[in-house]
Formats: C-alpha cells, structure tokens, sequence
C-alpha cells in the first residue's frame, strides 16, 4: 500500500509556471506507475499526465502537452508536474494517482489503485 500526500498548489496569473509534487509512503514506491490528474469544479476528474516505474515513458492529455512535465525520482519517492503557460482553463484540483498497472493504463482514472487528497491550482485571467 502506499499513501500519496501533494503539495505545491496555489495562484498563478495566467502564463506563469507552478511546480507540483506528491510524496508517497512506503518502501515499494518504483513498483507503481504514477499519474496527475485534475477536476475542475462541477467537472470529472480527468488524466493529465502519467510515467512509467522508472520514469523512462509519459503519457501526456493532448490539453497540456508542451506546457507540463511529469517527472520522478524514486530515490525521494515523490513524482512532480512542472506546469509552464498556465491558462484559466487548467483551474482544478490536482490529484496524484498511484497504479499497479501499466502507465500508458492511466489515462483512464480508474486504472489508480491510490490517491492523494489533492491540491488547488488557481489560474488568474
């Protein structure tokens, strides 16, 4: 089991840059893949980016490609979303997803077997 705990969230004006993070417990970190995710009020929660057990392979949501990068370090188990050219529309709750299956699985949330309790991200216009 692992448990995931996020941090870094707050307010930005729209084009500037915030850097996420998800610490996890546990000793078997490098065994998941993980995932960040996002819900935006009075919306589903919706995959954003995922990467693989070694952080060799990431999967990106075709809405933040080219502005967010997913990374991890294994040795501190704790997987970042550095977020650049952050617009109004990327407003949400982020939430770091843990999965026993394979990351490419994560763009359907249901493939996270843990979640963390989330951060806000607010993009001022």
């Amino acid at each position: 089991q692992v448990q995931l705990v996020e941090s870094g969230g707050g307010l930005v004006q729209a084009g500037g840059s915030l850097g996420l993070s998800c610490a996890a417990s546990g000793r078997t970190f490098s065994s998941y893949a993980l995932g960040w995710f996002r819900q935006a009020p009075g919306k589903q929660r919706v995959f954003v980016a995922a990467i693989s057990r070694n952080g060799g392979i990431t999967y990106y949501a075709d809405s933040v490609k080219g502005r967010f990068t997913i990374s991890r370090d294994n040795a501190k188990n704790t997987v970042y979303l550095q977020m650049n050219s952050l617009k109004p529309e990327d407003t949400a709750v982020y939430y770091c997803g843990a999965s026993t299956g394979a990351a490419q699985n994560m763009r359907d949330m249901r493939a996270a077997d843990y979640w963390g309790q989330g951060t806000q991200v607010t993009v001022s216009s």
